[in-house]
């Protein structure tokens, strides 16, 4: 623990109680649901904009991409569906609570970025066989500058929130947000290429647009799997045994597992103590190891410690090979 968290640890006042917890998570959420509302609404403002250019140029690439945009505002509510279910309180059935269902929103938003990488190959495809003039092209290219914008002001909104509380749906969202900003900077590009006299511009960018929107499903796909796998940060765990190591009285530092619970983290540590410690020792040094390491990794909300006396404390479960796991 570094001076300056020290120093800001001795005067900002703070609790580990469980209704802290609880306030904690719910300030999540609602920094959450204020992301997607923001980008739900803006997004909408973009997506009629962008109708009113569509209405007299007849573009069917910017429709496209309206569509596009009126399809990631649309993303917000699965995920804000998740962010309020997330908020019940546990119970004997699910006694971790509902926070997972942040990761079965976070599906549904790749499901999106996969409607949208193929829709935009169909369109591109569509024009190479069927080439259409598109009048208006100043216009047409305004209105896929207004949708780039918008796109990616709503995407780094949503992924800085989204990292900032932990939300893998919420950074997936923002993904899939900065696959339509692309799809709208190819109308830009394309209407610039039909002005210079290449009408195949505009299919053509459509089909390197949907390739860059791949690499995005990509990125949002392995992060969602990777939340779903129960996966965390390698770095996270280094933390916490170093955290665990420097606790005054632990000798080793047996395991430490750490898995995102929606947008908390939550954990399980086994350290080893003096086998000649009492009870009231040993709880004392397992709560101090739990005071540190909730302070020094973010987003750990809590950790159940478990002490075992220095050596082989658990050889009369040998014949169990889960528990050496």
């Amino acid at each position: 623990m570094g001076l300056p968290h020290r120093l800001a640890h001795l005067v900002t006042p703070h609790s580990h109680d469980s209704g802290d917890k609880v306030d904690d998570a719910l300030a999540a959420s609602r920094e959450g649901l204020r992301a997607l509302w923001f980008s739900f609404l803006f997004l909408m403002l973009t997506a009629a904009a962008q109708a009113v250019v569509v209405a007299f140029t007849g573009s069917v690439a910017l429709l496209s991409d309206t569509l596009h945009n009126l399809a990631d505002a649309l993303t917000a509510i699965p995920i804000a569906i998740a962010f309020l279910v997330g908020r019940r309180a546990a119970t004997n059935r699910y006694t971790y609570g509902y926070g997972r269902a942040e990761d079965l929103a976070g599906l549904v938003v790749v499901a999106f970025i996969t409607a949208s990488a193929f829709s935009a190959a169909y369109a591109a495809i569509t024009r190479l066989q069927n080439p259409r003039d598109i009048e208006y092209l100043g216009a047409v290219a305004a209105a896929g500058v207004i949708g780039f914008v918008g796109n990616e002001a709503v995407a780094r909104y949503r992924i800085s929130v989204g990292r900032r509380i932990g939300s893998a749906a919420l950074v997936a969202d923002g993904l899939h947000a900065r696959t339509d900003g692309f799809t709208s900077l190819a109308v830009v590009l394309s209407a610039v290429g039909v002005a210079a006299g290449w009408d195949q511009a505009d299919p053509i960018i459509g089909l390197l647009i949907t390739v860059a929107i791949l690499y995005v499903l990509r990125d949002a796909a392995r992060q969602v799997w990777r939340r779903l796998m129960d996966a965390v940060d390698p770095l996270l765990i280094e933390t916490g045994e170093q955290v665990l190591r420097g606790t005054p009285g632990v000798e080793a530092v047996s395991r430490l597992r750490l898995r995102w619970v929606g947008h908390d983290l939550l954990g399980e540590a086994t350290i080893e103590l003096d086998e000649s410690l009492t009870l009231a020792q040993a709880h004392q040094i397992a709560t101090e190891a739990e005071h540190r390491l909730v302070h020094e990794i973010p987003r750990l909300q809590r950790v159940l410690v478990h002490t075992d006396p220095a050596g082989d404390g658990h050889a009369g479960l040998r014949h169990h090979p889960q528990t050496q796991r």
